[in-house]
């Protein structure tokens, strides 16, 4: 009850008050106080040995814009102040706030960030950036500047456990270091979920050695397609070819720098439809044989290419293609679509049938769920869980299966003791339209989901009782890329809409105010202008809020 109780009072505080820190997502709990704390070329930065690193991330942050050398030094036995210093430590931390909760007090001459690991410490570092203003976030020295960090207390921990953002690379590629900028707006919104969708019917974009047709074919097209201007992607090849592909060393690389900033990224492979691109490769696997193009450049749910069912040689490849991605991937979680199966192929594939009949199934509902159920034992045999969209849920849910919910099935998920991540189109899909007049934004696949929507999403169903609450693990934005070719359009379709998320997923509910997110937001795109992200500009105007899922 006190939580709740200052949790409101909070989002009052920032209603009322448009100079309270513009912190977002908002922290649970949080006291101003008198003055002020002066960050000096004098400074110094403290942690307990193990806390180093973290450290070492908070001052190189603080550098480009300030131009401090900040210096490191190790504390090495307990976790009091110290004047003029910043000390990162782990002794001391409340367990209460969990793995990745902390409290980050600030007074006029030491500031403390305490948490139980370095996660938690991480986030306390972010909130100690979005204190400052939003120039120590620029990449050139700030002349004049005066650095001042005003006094509070806060304690802090995320609602949700996943709070994500899915980017689907397939449609358009992007490359390493447009993905890597996306990660820092990320982080710094305390989002700890990448789902990377490497592969669909458009291109694969991942190295497989086994396989290497898989990149030299499919990832590839002879045109940008969707009906778009060439000129707006740069992914071409030498030969002119539109699309590439992640080296595995790439991939690592990515991964790496997600973990530094304590993110962690779920590869997506697509399976059993959505497969065009391996089709194009190995058009054996399919039920007809055919070779298929992904030089189609329109979205047709029955050319999207399915592996057959009956045919043994594509469990063969996909198990193959799993053995790379787990070396590449430490997540506990691999998403393997499960999506939009077409299948008109199977009802008329003698194999697929055979198939059906040999293993009782009644229909192909039933055979998308042993194919699922299938793949998901080879993904456990590995020490992995296999995460699927709403359609996983056909002919029967695989064991430990995770749902992503994005046209319903989460109560029923939830009832039965799985898993579920919250991704509704109407308050998650971030490739729709952010108004309705659309000849005033860039072009989307359709739908209408403004910021005052996004803000406004409950990931929690309204039907699902009480004692199944747990298994909403939390939510994520999806950006799919049909019609969204460069980097630029991709941050202006997750920005700031991603902030509002990270909110939704971190935050109270009770603490939900919108009045109260405006003015905070209005600074934090001042944060996103020094980042060189862009970002829609959005005139806060009222919406329609759909009904909760």
């Amino acid at each position: 009850m006190a939580a709740f109780a200052a949790s409101l009072l909070l989002a009052s505080v920032y209603a009322a008050d448009p100079h309270a820190p513009a912190i977002i997502p908002l922290p649970q709990k949080m006291e101003s106080r008198a003055g002020a704390f002066l960050l000096a070329p004098d400074t110094r930065v403290f942690a307990n040995p193990r806390s180093l690193t973290t450290a070492g991330q908070l001052a190189a942050q603080l550098r480009p814009a300030t131009g401090f050398p900040l210096k490191i030094g190790a504390k090495w036995f307990g976790g009091a102040p110290i004047a003029n210093g910043i000390l990162l430590t782990t002794k001391g931390a409340d367990p209460e706030l969990g793995a990745e909760g902390y409290e980050l007090t600030v007074a006029t001459n030491s500031i403390v960030v305490r948490a139980q690991t370095q996660a938690g410490l991480f986030y306390g570092a972010q909130t100690l950036l979005q204190l400052l203003p939003p120039d120590i976030l620029s990449t050139n020295v700030v002349t004049q500047a005066s650095w001042n960090i005003p006094c509070v207390s806060i304690q802090d921990w995320p609602r949700f456990r996943w709070r994500g953002l899915m980017l689907d690379v397939s449609r358009h590629f992007f490359t390493k270091p447009e993905v890597e900028k996306i990660l820092d707006s990320m982080a710094l919104h305390k989002l700890n979920i990448f789902h990377w969708h490497l592969v669909d019917m458009d291109g694969w974009r991942i190295q497989i050695k086994k396989y290497p047709r898989l990149t030299e074919v499919g990832a590839w097209r002879n045109n940008i397609g969707f009906d778009l201007d060439p000129k707006s992607s740069t992914a071409y090849g030498p030969d002119g070819r539109y699309g590439g592909f992640y080296t595995q060393d790439e991939i690592r690389e990515v991964v790496a720098y997600a973990a530094a900033r304590h993110i962690t990224t779920i590869p997506e492979i697509e399976m059993p439809g959505h497969s065009t691109e391996v089709m194009a490769c190995y058009p054996e696997l399919s039920c007809t044989g055919e070779p298929y193009s992904i030089d189609r450049g329109a979205h047709n749910h029955y050319h999207m290419g399915v592996f057959c069912a009956g045919n043994e040689a594509g469990y063969v490849l996909l198990e193959g293609v799993l053995d790379e991605v787990f070396e590449l991937f430490p997540s506990q979680y691999i998403h393997i679509g499960g999506d939009e199966v077409n299948k008109r192929d199977w009802e008329n594939c003698p194999k697929c049938q055979a198939l059906m009949k040999r293993e009782g199934l009644k229909n192909e509902e039933e055979l998308q769920s042993y194919f699922i159920r299938r793949m998901g034992k080879f993904v456990n045999a590995h020490g992995k869980t296999i995460i699927g969209w709403s359609e996983i849920m056909k002919g029967g849910l695989a064991q430990n299966a995770v749902v992503m919910d994005w046209i319903g099935g989460a109560r029923e998920a939830a009832t039965a003791g799985h898993d579920v991540v919250m991704s509704p189109t109407k308050f998650c899909y971030l490739d729709h339209y952010q108004s309705t007049n659309h000849e005033a934004e860039p072009r989307a696949i359709g739908g209408f989901l403004p910021l005052k929507n996004v803000y406004a999403f409950e990931p929690v169903p309204t039907n699902l009782p009480p004692q199944f609450q747990a298994h909403i693990l939390g939510a994520q934005g999806n950006l799919w890329t049909e019609y969204v070719a460069s980097p630029s359009h991709v941050e202006y379709m997750i920005l700031p809409r991603l902030c509002a998320l990270s909110e939704v997923t971190w935050s109270a509910k009770e603490a939900r105010d919108w009045d109260g997110f405006q003015p905070r937001l209005t600074v934090d795109e001042q944060r996103l202008d020094k980042l060189g992200l862009n970002y829609r500009r959005d005139p806060f105007s009222p919406a329609q809020i759909p009904s909760a899922p």
